[in-house]
């Protein structure tokens, strides 16, 4: 058994989020497989990202934020998480919104 440096935390926004999307996918485009594998590469995407989450580039926000954001691309979307380090044992990657590339993100996020 390992340790993991990182724990991992979803805000129900997420998961509104992907809700919404996967959602669209089945109920207007009408292709429940590809909601599906869009939620197995989301999961995937993350849990690649988990052990090594600091070591990408934040991502560079207009406003000013107590934690940097981080990005993972899948497909057209784009998955934000922060890393909350207040207690240097007990690290989490907190994934905290799914959103579609082509959104306005600056007024989102």
């Amino acid at each position: 058994m390992h340790d993991e440096k990182y724990k991992l935390r979803y805000l129900p926004l997420f998961y509104e989020d992907i809700d919404e999307k996967v959602t669209y996918i089945v109920d207007e485009l009408k292709n429940p497989q590809a909601a599906n594998d869009l939620l197995d590469k989301v999961e995937a995407a993350i849990l690649k990202r988990l052990p090594v989450a600091e070591s990408f580039e934040p991502y560079r926000s207009a406003r000013e934020r107590k934690y940097l954001y981080y990005r993972i691309y899948v497909d057209n979307y784009v998955i934000y998480y922060v890393v909350i380090d207040d207690n240097p044992d007990d690290l989490i990657m907190e994934v905290r919104r799914f959103l579609y590339a082509g959104q306005d993100r600056e007024k989102i996020v």
